[in-house]
């Protein structure tokens, strides 16, 4: 018996049965290939895991190498791509104009505002420097919480199609953005450093550039935590910005009588260590300026004595203060980096 096909008004019939009413291809597609062929395809792969797992094991020494070598090269290739890209999309955002006025504008009203500030005016010093603290803590912070949320689409898609490794994506992302975001802050401190009036020696301005700019780098890392952790920007931002707040609260400037029950919020406070190195670049143990002062002498009680007593002497050491730093900058990126990897699975 044959079937009876016609066409009327353009819809195609077979046994007075329209297209529209014939089952969809694809779902019966999808239904008898689960039916007749999953099982033997889930059969064909794992024989052929099993015996890919054979020749590796009967490899040579020399072919094991090579093949090691070449997953090396093929990582390196990923991160150079994907660093390449990194730089092409981030050096329009990094150097915004707007962006840029805004640090150029921040350097010259601070060099503005303590213009050739004196050395024996501790009160003011330690709060330039502590806003030297403030503003290179919460900027770089709040621009890298959003790196990982903007990315997550592009990211997941390109993740699937196995484009490129976890690790290649995450080290490029890093690399690509710490010579972008230590640019601005070289500018700012070069301006601002020289204006207020600052210990007028060479060595004592590199080594307060490169306590800022491992800061802005250790902020980063906080922004990247807290970005990867919780994958929505404008709730990442909320939840950095608290951070920040807590850290600057509690970074040794506003106060020093600490409440026992949150003093030790200080000791994983960003803020903390970092000013107490722009401190030690400054005055160092404070013995100068004690003697400056008369306060060794005599014992004075005024302010500045005061000051002196309470931020530049019997503080943490210096080897502390970068020992901690250190870990910050490896341990906010390793939270990251395992947050990006549970995004992934």
């Amino acid at each position: 018996m044959t079937a009876k096909k016609t066409v009327v008004k353009g819809v195609w019939q077979q046994d007075n049965i329209t297209e529209k009413e014939r089952p969809n291809v694809k779902q019966t597609l999808i239904s008898s290939y689960n039916d007749l062929l999953a099982s033997k395809v889930r059969d064909a792969c794992s024989d052929t895991n099993v015996e890919e797992h054979a020749l590796v094991k009967s490899l040579e020494p020399k072919e094991y190498r090579s093949k090691c070598a070449n997953s090396v090269n093929t990582w390196f290739n990923q991160f150079t791509i994907l660093i390449q890209r990194s730089l092409k999309e981030r050096k329009h955002e990094t150097f915004n104009p707007l962006r840029v006025f805004q640090v150029i504008a921040a350097s010259l009203l601070a060099g503005f505002m303590w213009w050739h500030s004196d050395f024996r005016d501790v009160q003011d010093r330690l709060g330039l420097l502590f806003f030297f603290a403030i503003f290179w803590g919460v900027f770089p912070s709040f621009n890298a919480v959003f790196a990982f949320p903007q990315d997550r689409a592009v990211f997941t898609k390109e993740q699937a199609s196995g484009m490129y490794s976890l690790s290649s994506y995450f080290m490029a992302r890093i690399v690509g953005d710490a010579p972008m975001d230590l640019i601005l802050p070289t500018m700012f401190l070069s301006i601002t450093y020289w204006m207020c009036g600052l210990k007028p020696e060479l060595g004592a301005f590199i080594l307060t550039l490169l306590i800022l700019l491992a800061y802005v780098l250790v902020s980063q890392g906080l922004g990247y935590a807290v970005g990867a952790t919780i994958m929505d920007a404008k709730q990442a931002s909320t939840v950095v910005t608290v951070t920040m707040l807590a850290f600057v609260l509690t970074g040794g400037y506003y106060v020093h009588k600490v409440p026992g029950f949150i003093a030790w919020m200080k000791y994983i406070s960003t803020t903390f260590y970092s000013y107490k190195l722009l401190i030690r670049v400054q005055y160092g143990q404070g013995r100068d300026i004690w003697y400056l002062l008369g306060c060794f002498q005599y014992r004075d009680r005024h302010a500045s004595c005061k000051f002196i007593e309470d931020d530049i002497e019997g503080q943490i050491s210096t080897t502390s203060c970068i020992s901690v730093l250190l870990v910050m900058f490896f341990g906010y990126r390793l939270l990251a980096y395992l947050a990006l990897r549970r995004i992934k699975a």
